[in-house]
């Protein structure tokens, strides 16, 4: 998505290794007696330490169908995520969680489920300070260019937003953010609900989920989301799916089980966090 991880893991995804699904066939699913879930601890809206994000209901209703306990196993959503959480285990030991709740599509670390949701990044605005009429990302191209030189525009470095701001002329107005920050502390939405909500910058272009999420907790002053539109080269929607391991198509069976049972409450959770949702591309809407 994201901002950290989710934006980590969406730059390196890649194309599905061809001979991965073949090598999955054989694999025997492991017996369960927990449902032990891979999530980074401050990462709202996706998840955090008190089970506050959508991830984390999104795993309580896996659980319950399933019948079993829930239990989490915790690394901050950086580089080496993956390796440090589902396919991380000492010797003698179980692995320590066996599902990651959101990934890319089509990421090539993971063995990943049908999509269950596809967003796109947005930018966000206070009402009331001159961008009121800024709908698409093409308003905002097509404001006054006396009106977009003033503009501060926090994105995260390395990210679709800054990539969007170069190709477009305007590299100055952005105000960056580090993808990878190394403090714990740091989290997604503080673009937002610090700096832009205290008017330090006066619009950001952030993951779809992060803008939703704290454009509806942020009261005061009232933001606006506007999608950004994808362009050739650059695209700013992405479906998100689950991951499990390499090697275990009974299990990702399974949870694909979970996804197709449940898409109706799946789908009302995201809405009720404010995730912007955008429909499947027509050419591939029937795959």
């Amino acid at each position: 998505m994201t901002a950290r991880g989710l934006a980590a893991l969406l730059f390196a995804a890649l194309a599905w290794p061809a001979g991965t699904a073949h090598a999955q066939a054989a694999a025997e699913p492991p017996a369960r007696s927990v449902f032990r879930v891979c999530q980074d601890p401050n990462n709202l809206p996706f998840s955090n330490l008190q089970g506050e994000g959508f991830e984390n209901r999104i795993a309580e209703l896996f659980a319950r169908d399933l019948g079993l306990p829930l239990a989490y196993f915790s690394f901050p959503n950086r580089l080496a995520f993956v390796r440090n959480t589902l396919r991380y285990r000492l010797p003698g030991e179980d692995y320590r969680c066996d599902v990651v709740l959101g990934v890319p599509a089509e990421f090539d670390q993971v063995a990943v489920t049908k999509p269950y949701y596809r967003s796109t990044y947005a930018l966000v605005y206070a009402k009331g300070k001159g961008l009121d009429g800024v709908r698409t990302s093409d308003d905002l191209l097509a404001l006054p260019p006396e009106k977009l030189r003033t503009l501060r525009i926090g994105v995260y470095d390395r990210s679709p937003a800054s990539r969007w701001l170069a190709l477009h002329g305007l590299v100055d107005r952005g105000v960056p953010y580090p993808i990878m920050s190394p403090d714990p502390d740091q989290y997604p939405g503080q673009v937002i609900e610090r700096d832009l909500a205290q008017g330090k910058i006066d619009a950001a272009i952030v993951w779809g989920p992060i803008a939703g999420y704290f454009a509806r907790r942020i009261r005061s002053p009232e933001l606006v989301l506007a999608p950004m539109k994808s362009e050739p080269g650059l695209p700013f929607e992405y479906a998100i799916a689950m991951g499990v391991r390499h090697g275990e198509p009974q299990w990702k069976q399974q949870v694909e089980g979970l996804l197709a049972r449940h898409r109706e409450e799946i789908l009302t959770i995201l809405r009720d966090y404010g995730v912007p949702m955008v429909p499947e591309p027509a050419a591939t809407a029937g795959r």
